[in-house]
């Protein structure tokens, strides 16, 4: 049977993770959320841990991604009911990580003196990672996330990636539970000897914590020396349910081409569109292909745009790919780069073969193919490294553009399928991350919003609100130097995986020793 008390306890710890982000952003809440579960799983049985766990992961995600049902009952024909019962399974797998989390920390403490300000971010990071890849990979609601507007405390995650900042936030939980239950040890009970691990992590603790701040305020200090280029993004605020309609394809195409007019005046060097802007399969349509050209000699400006592209596989076959089409000032196509990781259910149906009863849960012209390169695109003012909607949440894709040359990140995006949600808020935030892992700016042209410019170090400089016309142009600086993190990748997440797979042979090897005692 389970207290009420404990389950308060897993209720509040996954209520508390959904404060910390957008659009609550109480990112302090973030620091403790995990406390009330950790002091709940303690000395339960496994299932019970495991259970308590699950409850949490629950709150956490239904109450991070609700709208997931947005798209699917709104713009997928989905029934309402349905919706709602697929946002849960899709809750109920992901709450499985801090299932299992909880139970890995419950079977630790048990018989190992490991501190759990150690023990705590170490599993936690090795399971986010682990999300971020397992079955095409979802890693929406990572805990550093949260942190994104506390600017000094973000810096370290261009050495560890976001898993840094996971890691510092789930050791302050840690650090919380093990000075609760060390200031409740009696003395007569607990020989000292058995204090003096988690004294001494909670120090080095608070020297890494000051080392972080201190290296990020630095970072935050340093001036850009780099080269300035004027961008434009534009926000058509095209509504989901007429964007493909043909009725309306002529007011789509001429709100680019009046937001886009507008920006002219501000001589950028580049104007880009979002995500599919305009509403026919490039290349394919002549008509409307010279008509974009065309314009983009008007606008004496590189011109960046989202577009469906048909693509010939052989044997007259063709499909479709989801685009980002980089055109010059005459007119001229320099570059095409093609979506690699697509949205599962949204732009192609996985295991079609063993499934054949299961579509696309949103409505869409067809079935996407996957590019298979990271397309850099060369301008004479910068290197462009383009990523398509939530691509721009796979941390490891998108090193791999500047890692590739890239000294300038752009994120083209249609947040329309969520409506006035929290998603395009969480989104955005998780693009200041890009930024500061890589050290080069972020342009973001969304159809609906959120668009604006984050610079290399995680900065905001502007942003539009959502569901409104926007044309914004920033003068923003190019990346600089490699960081270690676009250099080495996810070192630290292994490292993390490595430690907490090392915890738990350690803690099968006294649990043997005990039993094998007399």
């Amino acid at each position: 049977m389970f207290k009420t008390s404990d389950l308060l306890s897993a209720f509040a710890s996954g209520g508390l993770l959904v404060l910390g982000f957008p659009r609550f952003d109480f990112y302090p809440l973030a620091w403790i959320a995990l406390v009330p579960l950790l002091i709940a799983v303690r000395g339960k049985n496994p299932r019970t841990a495991f259970f308590l766990g699950l409850l949490t992961g629950f709150i956490y995600f239904a109450g991070t991604l609700y709208w997931v049902y947005h798209s699917m009952y709104y713009y997928g024909g989905v029934p309402l009911i349905l919706s709602i019962l697929l946002l849960a399974c899709l809750s109920l797998y992901l709450a499985l990580y801090a299932g299992i989390f909880s139970m890995v920390f419950n079977y630790l403490t048990g018989a190992s003196a490991v501190p759990a300000l150690f023990a705590v971010p170490v599993l936690w990071v090795s399971l986010e990672y682990l999300r971020t890849y397992a079955l095409t990979g979802f890693p929406w609601s990572v805990l550093g996330y949260s942190q994104y507007k506390f600017l000094p405390f973000i810096q370290i995650a261009d050495i560890t990636g976001v898993y840094g900042v996971s890691f510092l936030v789930a050791a302050i939980n840690g650090a919380i539970y093990d000075i609760t239950f060390l200031r409740s040890r009696k003395s007569d009970v607990e020989p000292l000897s058995s204090r003096r691990p988690i004294t001494l992590g909670l120090i080095m603790f608070i020297v890494i914590v000051i080392a972080s701040l201190v290296y990020g305020m630095e970072k935050l200090r340093e001036t850009d020396t780099k080269a300035h280029i004027r961008v434009s993004v534009i926000q058509g605020n095209i509504r989901q349910d007429v964007k493909w309609d043909s009725r309306f394809q002529r007011e789509v195409i001429d709100t680019y081409k009046r937001l886009s007019i507008r920006a002219v005046s501000a001589t950028p060097d580049i104007i880009i569109w979002p995500e599919s802007a305009v509403p026919f399969v490039f290349g394919y349509d002549k008509p409307l292909t010279e008509e974009i050209s065309g314009f983009s000699k008007e606008l004496n400006s590189h011109l960046l745009f989202g577009s469906v592209v048909a693509r010939h596989n052989g044997a007259d076959k063709s499909s479709l790919s989801n685009s980002a089409i980089l055109l010059s000032p005459e007119g001229k196509l320099i570059s095409v780069y093609d979506k690699i990781h697509l949205v599962p259910y949204g732009e192609y149906v996985p295991l079609r073969a063993l499934f054949p009863f299961v579509d696309k849960m949103v409505t869409a012209i067809g079935d996407f193919v996957r590019g298979k390169e990271t397309t850099v695109m060369g301008t004479p003012f910068a290197r462009i490294g383009n990523l398509i909607c939530y691509e721009i949440i796979f941390p490891g894709l998108v090193r791999k553009f500047v890692d590739h040359g890239a000294d300038v990140l752009v994120t083209i995006t249609n947040d329309a399928w969520f409506g006035r949600t929290a998603a395009p808020y969480q989104h955005f935030s998780m693009a200041v991350f890009r930024a500061v892992e890589n050290r080069v700016p972020v342009a973001r042209a969304a159809n609906t919003g959120i668009s604006g410019f984050i610079d290399a170090k995680g900065r905001i400089i502007k942003k539009s609100d959502i569901f409104v016309e926007s044309s914004l142009t920033e003068e923003i600086a190019t990346g600089g130097n490699k960081s270690f993190y676009t250099k080495y990748g996810d070192v630290f997440a292994w490292l993390c995986i490595t430690a907490a797979l090392l915890l738990v042979f350690n803690n099968i090897l006294i649990k043997k020793r005990n039993a094998s005692r007399p």
